[in-house]
């Protein structure tokens, strides 16, 4: 029992380490401003401090978005949530034989600086990472 009270408490304190709600007004301009810059109209947006990066939550036309900014300000990634039949056909066949009687919960479209989109779908709270043709590249675990 010891054991397992550690466990989720070292499990606890590893998850608060990476991920850290952040007020607005703690932001670093720079990176309020890289943000501004790529979305000027974008309110309500709920930021996180993640592995030295800043992670704005938000939605957008009714689309749950992420961004993740870097301390200069520089956009790193944009994930975009996609319905579950929007993932390719390939990732949902993959899902259905890898993981039998699990379903989707969320899907995700990001994309990179560099434009490069991988798929993210979550399944028995893993995320499971693919390349824009559906290849598995790898698990996450949630």
């Amino acid at each position: 029992m010891k054991k397992i009270i550690f466990l989720l408490t070292l499990t606890t304190a590893v998850a608060l380490v990476n991920a850290q709600k952040v007020q607005q007004k703690d932001v670093p301009g720079p990176v309020q401003k890289g943000f501004q810059k790529k979305f000027p109209t974008v309110k309500n947006i709920k930021w996180e401090k993640e592995n030295g990066n800043y992670e704005a939550g938000f939605i957008a036309n009714g689309v749950e978005t992420s961004v993740i900014v870097d301390s200069s300000g520089n956009i790193v990634e944009t994930e975009t949530e996609i319905s579950r039949n929007a993932l390719p056909t390939s990732i949902k066949e993959y899902i259905a034989k890898n993981y039998p009687n699990q379903k989707i919960k969320e899907a995700a479209k990001i994309t990179d600086v560099k434009g490069i989109v991988t798929y993210e779908a979550e399944v028995a709270h893993k995320d499971l990472i693919f390349d824009s043709k559906g290849k598995f590249l790898k698990e996450i675990q949630d």
